[in-house]
This record gives structure tokens, C-alpha cells and sequence, in this order.
């Protein structure tokens, strides 16, 4: 065999020999680069569900695999920061989520990415195709704009003759455009008037609220880091304004946000542990389909409805996946 054909051969190899069996032979422990796209405290029972998934797939962290953690604390300027850093590092797999996606696909083209939550992947140029993600890109999409209707549909349900809608969203992820523009076209079909008022960075939450001027009935947020990670500040501007809230996101009504129904995040980042354990032993992100929520759940939380003076159906207690005393 030729010098350049065997040095052809032992690439293709070692592209193919899955990292966890690489390990084993060279002592390297894989490593997950897992960059947070809003707070330590707030991503609390999705990480623990990624790391106990993994441990039941045979990884323990800081033995059989390393991950690293950093947190964007909410500030889009971090992202992608962390992204290189993950780069320089050398990490094996990037787990992420939303708008970070971007920065890391921007990083780096050779490094895995995974993302457990995406709005849009397809809108937002994460990947090409669902079923064919191709690159270095794949994960999970939570359908945000397929369910904004619904969550209307709920919030007037428990809000007697709601006319009036307030929408607060971060307009500077483009995940959150499509989850925006489907909430205005159901609001336009039930007839209510609507008002969205975008954010950027946190020190844009107070004026939204302060533009809403006893305007509005009801507040729907926007599923997106920056949300999350001042889900407190919001809600305590929501319940000064006596405005109840929609969420997407579970964590946001446990904080004091009134409810919200959509995919549940711990069973996304459970699911996004299975597709790093795939990566990890050896098969290409590029060849894994972008996979759909299974899981949805309804919360509602009762003592923000008592503060707000809202009489909550029994038949509506009865469908929801939980109530928060």
C-alpha cells in the first residue's frame, strides 16, 4: 500500500472509531461542552435530567466524561464567547439551546452541536432539513409557533372577557419572530387587540411594562433565555400590574407566573442526552433527524390565580398535568 493511500485509510479510521472506544485506548475522557443559554439556577431540573439520562446510558461525569459548564446569564454578548472557548478547548459535543444554537454553528463547523430546545431550527438556520439535518447540527425542535394558538385559547378560558393582549418577546433571537407572529394571527382570529412590545436585554423589561399604561388584561411572554432568566422580574411586574400570565415554559409559572403550556423541558434535555450518547459512540450528527416533543404538559399555578382574584373552572384543575399550590 501506498504511503498516501495508508495515511488516507488510518483518517478515515479514526473519524469512524467512536469516541468512547478512543477513550478507552488513550485514556482520554470525552468531553460536552454545555453552554447555557440563560442561568445555572433556572436550567437546575434540565440539567439534572441530561445528567441523570446520561449516567443511565453508562456516562458518569468526572469519570467516564467531562462536561463543562458556562452560563450566558441571559446576555446575548456571552454566547459567543462561550462558543470559542468550547472551540479552543477542543470539547467533543456542544449541547445547547434557542438563540445560542447560532453562535455555536458560527464557531465551529467540525465540533458536534446539539440543541435540547429550538423554536424554529428550519427559520432559524440551524439546519437545512428535519429529516436530513446534514453538517454538524441536529437536536430537538419544541414547535413554539404551532402552539401559540393554544395557549391563547387557555389563557381565555381563566381571563373573563379578555379583549386586550400584551405580548413581550425578545426580538433579537429569531426563534421567538415565528412564536410572536403566530400569537398576533390568533389573537386577530378571537378578535383582541394586541400590543407586543419587544425586548433585547433585561433593562428593556420594566419600560414594556411601563408602555402597557393599565392598557391590557392578559401578558403572554415568549419562550426564550432572556425570559427565563429574569422569569422573577417579570412576574413581579406582572402581579403589580395585575396582569395574568402565559408561559411556554414550566420553571416560569414555579416562579410565580400564572401558567404555561408547552413541551416539557426536563424530557427534552433527557431526549438531547440520548442524541449526545449517540455522538459520543460514534454516529454523525448530520445523519440524526431533528426530533419532535412527545410530551406536553399544563401548569397552572393556583396561588398566582387567588392574588389575581381569578376563579379557576374545576374542569380546567381537572386537565391540567399539575397545579401549584
Amino acid at each position: 500500500m501506498k504511503r498516501r493511500e495508508f495515511i488516507t485509510l488510518l483518517g478515515s479510521m479514526l473519524t469512524a472509531w467512536p469516541l468512547a472506544a478512543r477513550a478507552q485506548q488513550t485514556g482520554k475522557v470525552p468531553a460536552i461542552g454545555f453552554l447555557g443559554a440563560s442561568t445555572s439556577s433556572a436550567f437546575t431540573p434540565w440539567t439534572a435530567a441530561f445528567v441523570k439520562r446520561l449516567h443511565e446510558l453508562g456516562w458518569v461525569e468526572g469519570r467516564t466524561v467531562k462536561i463543562e459548564y458556562r452560563w450566558t446569564e441571559g446576555s446575548s454578548d456571552r454566547i459567543a464567547e462561550i462558543a470559542a472557548e468550547f472551540v479552543r478547548l477542543e470539547v467533543d459535543v456542544i449541547l445547547t439551546s434557542g438563540a445560542a444554537v447560532l453562535s455555536a454553528k458560527q464557531a465551529t463547523a467540525v465540533i458536534p452541536i446539539v440543541f435540547a430546545v429550538a423554536n424554529d431550527p428550519l427559520g432559524s438556520g440551524y439546519v437545512p432539513s428535519l429529516a436530513r439535518p446534514g453538517g454538524n447540527v441536529t437536536g430537538l425542535s419544541i414547535q413554539s409557533s404551532d402552539l401559540a394558538g393554544k395557549r391563547l385559547e387557555l389563557l381565555r378560558e381563566i381571563v373573563p372577557g379578555l379583549k386586550r393582549l400584551a405580548i413581550i418577546a425578545n426580538s433579537s433571537n429569531p426563534g421567538a419572530l415565528p412564536e410572536m407572529r403566530e400569537m398576533q394571527a390568533a389573537a386577530q382570529r378571537f378578535g383582541l387587540e394586541v400590543g407586543t412590545f419587544e425586548i433585547r436585554r433585561a433593562e428593556d423589561i420594566a419600560p414594556a411594562f411601563e408602555a402597557f399604561d393599565g392598557h391590557v388584561q392578559a401578558l403572554y411572554v415568549g419562550a426564550d433565555a432572556l425570559t427565563v432568566a429574569n422569569q422573577v422580574r417579570i412576574n413581579i411586574l406582572a402581579a403589580s400590574a395585575h396582569l395574568p400570565t402565559m408561559y411556554a415554559i414550566r420553571t416560569q409559572v414555579e416562579a410565580g407566573g400564572l401558567m404555561c403550556y408547552g413541551p416539557s423541558f426536563p424530557d427534552l434535555f433527557r431526549r438531547a442526552a440520548d442524541i449526545v450518547d449517540r455522538i459520543l459512540r460514534g454516529a454523525k450528527p448530520g445523519d440524526i433527524p431533528v426530533e419532535q416533543p412527545t410530551k406536553f404538559d399544563l401548569v397552572i399555578n393556583l396561588a398566582t390565580a387567588k392574588a389575581l382574584h381569578l376563579a379557576i373552572p374545576e374542569s380546567f384543575l381537572v386537565r391540567a398535568d399539575e397545579v401549584i399550590e
